[in-house]
């Protein structure tokens, strides 16, 4: 092997070991989360259902649940979240850069996002879809009506993209309001900017409840795309990934196994070996991902199971009346499931 040859075979190797060497680096948010003794989660500026605080800085909503259950698992404590609101611009640049643990921001899987972020998804925890709203007295009834109207969307979200995609295939010419934040976007169309507002439909409800009389409002018939919205972590933490990964789908499992925070306690009796099993009685499971064995136990506990959050901040007796749709379980003709917890 002459010196050209050797280099080369050197740099090979090196580049393997590098590849190999990624691994070591997990567990690095774990660490830094128990030394701080806080997670930091990254979430909407304000997302009725999925995200708001209240006059007094506290925080509700789905994904705030989500980071307060992982906050129970590790730290032991519901209450140990950080929530730093982004805009969707900030939102990617806040978790690479390590401002943040966990973008739980009502954010969009899409392949392009998970694989060239710098982040990966860790799972869909609601489905939704984009739509369009409008004020009843312009007397729309359908999208395709919207041909030369003015369109608020929040720029740096895939409404934009499928905005463009929507006008495009159905020979629609329109003008773009773009903003950089939900809140510009909604006061815009709300004060009459724009003809129309375009995001997701749950979010499209939020946005109805700011104007004085909600009632002027209309959100129009067609879902023009799929919007799986989930949790993002840096990409390479493996020990991370897991934990965030099945501290939600410990409040899935829960509410398919029917146990509540209520009922917890009193379900430690059950002989049913799943049941047992999410109440950290039997098999060490916690282990597997570095945690203790009662941490599903905290997680429910302290936060409740999938339904009572959505029942809480988005459900048909909240303002925002939304029904679970295809967000139901499984095993009531809904599509969310949790892989087994055993």
């Amino acid at each position: 092997m002459n010196r050209k040859q050797k280099l080369i075979a050197a740099a090979a190797l090196a580049a393997v070991a590098a590849t190999w060497a990624i691994p070591a680096q997990a567990g690095r948010t774990l660490n830094a989360v128990k030394s701080r003794g806080m997670v930091v989660c990254g979430v909407n500026t304000a997302a009725p259902g999925f995200s708001g605080a209240d006059s007094r800085g506290h925080w509700k909503g789905l994904d705030v649940d989500i980071c307060r259950a992982v906050a129970a698992a590790v730290l032991k404590d519901a209450n140990k979240v950080k929530f730093v609101p982004l805009s969707s611009e900030q939102r990617f640049t806040a978790l690479q850069s390590g401002q943040i643990d966990i973008l739980a921001r009502n954010t969009t899987w899409s392949m392009s996002r998970d694989a060239s972020q710098g982040s990966v998804f860790v799972a869909m925890d609601y489905l939704d879809g984009q739509g369009f709203m409008v004020p009843k007295k312009y007397k729309i009834h359908s999208a395709k009506q919207l041909n030369s109207a003015t369109i608020c969307v929040q720029t740096g979200t895939s409404s934009e993209k499928n905005l463009a995609d929507f006008a495009r295939a159905n020979n629609i010419k329109y003008k773009p309001v773009v903003f950089s934040t939900t809140e510009a976007t909604q006061g815009a169309f709300i004060s009459g900017r724009c003809q129309a507002y375009t995001t997701d439909r749950s979010d499209l409800a939020g946005a109805r409840l700011r104007a004085k009389n909600p009632n002027d409002y209309v959100i129009l018939p067609e879902t023009i795309s799929k919007e799986p919205l989930g949790m993002a972590i840096r990409r390479g933490d493996d020990d991370w990934f897991q934990i965030v990964r099945w501290s939600f789908y410990t409040m899935v499992e829960a509410e398919e196994l029917g146990i509540t925070q209520k009922n917890a306690d009193s379900l430690r009796s059950s002989k049913n070996p799943n049941v047992r099993r999410l109440l950290g009685l039997e098999e060490d499971l916690g282990r597997m991902i570095g945690l203790d064995k009662q941490w599903s136990y905290r997680i429910i506990k302290q936060v409740g199971n999938y339904g009572e959050s959505f029942e809480a901040n988005l459900g048909p007796k909240t303002p925002l009346g939304l029904s679970r749709g295809l967000n139901r379980l499984w095993t009531k003709g809904g599509i969310l499931i949790s892989p087994p917890i055993r």
